[in-house]
């Protein structure tokens, strides 16, 4: 039987949405509001009413920083971060998912125990295995901590076992073997988990501050956080030149969660995670 709600509730539900929506965009408005005031005029303090707007913060942030350079770095290094965890952790699910073999719930539990080690551990060791192999300050050293995620593995693995094991049988007697029902089953299948995967690894990859901050000492290799960081100084701050960074970093994310919105939603769903 289907609940109706009364009027009053429906109303109330829709004030309590809008409001939290409204809560939840405040602090990008405002960015974006700030980016674009007068420095002088921020000295009265915030305001969402622009009396004269100027895009002055933005030719001085791109006067004061190598951005596109900047830019290009960080999207680079996100994609090539997402696709290879979306390669590696697609296989990894699909071994866990499928393959039988001795020990596979105690490696799969060893692994999934590696999320609760939190990166600020993991600097210290990185970094003296990237200079080991003289690999500091190089693009390869700021992808290396990427190349696999284990909520990816963890998050794609739910995926591959929800997929009917019936296909992965009806492949094998027409001669099938483990690459064939990967690439044409079990993908095709689990589309909305890589999808999911995929932006929470470009998310990370895009917002990374720390490890770039040890490991890269080029100004040409900086990445966005790093050069945004560069804007505060130690007795006074642009803060319209901040916002107007921010905004610059804010708009590829945006984009990226709106085109994928939907694949998340699906994702979410499929894999069962609440």
């Amino acid at each position: 039987m289907r609940e109706t709600r009364s009027p009053v509730a429906r109303i109330a539900f829709y004030t309590a949405v809008i409001l939290g929506a409204a809560i939840m965009l405040f602090p990008f408005l405002w960015t974006v509001i700030t980016s674009i005031t007068p420095d002088g005029s921020l000295s009265k303090g915030p305001t969402l009413f622009v009396e004269d707007p100027t895009l002055d913060a933005y030719r001085t942030l791109f006067d004061t920083l190598p951005m596109w350079r900047i830019v290009l770095n960080s999207l680079g290094i996100a994609i090539v971060s997402t696709a290879l965890q979306l390669v590696t952790g697609s296989m990894a699910a699909y071994a866990f998912g499928r393959l039988h073999f001795p020990g596979k719930n105690v490696v799969f539990g060893v692994y999934l125990a590696t999320l609760m080690v939190p990166l600020q551990v993991l600097v210290v060791p990185l970094f003296i295995e990237m200079r080991a192999l003289q690999l500091q300050d190089t693009y390869f050293a700021l992808l290396a901590p990427g190349i696999a995620s284990a909520f990816g593995v963890f998050l794609l693995r739910q995926a591959v076992s929800a997929v009917p094991t019936e296909l992965d049988e009806a492949a094998v007697l027409d001669g099938a073997g483990h690459l064939r029902i990967f690439a044409t089953i079990v993908l095709p299948q689990i589309r909305p988990a890589l999808a999911t995967v995929a932006v929470f690894a470009f998310m990370y990859s895009w917002n990374n501050f720390l490890w770039p901050l040890v490991v890269i000492r080029s100004p040409e290799l900086m990445t966005l956080p790093l050069g945004l960081s560069t804007l505060q100084g130690q007795f006074t701050t642009q803060w319209d030149v901040v916002m107007a960074g921010s905004v610059v970093s804010i708009v590829p994310i945006a984009l990226v969660y709106l085109l994928a919105q939907r694949h998340i939603i699906a994702g979410i769903a499929h894999t069962g995670i609440k």
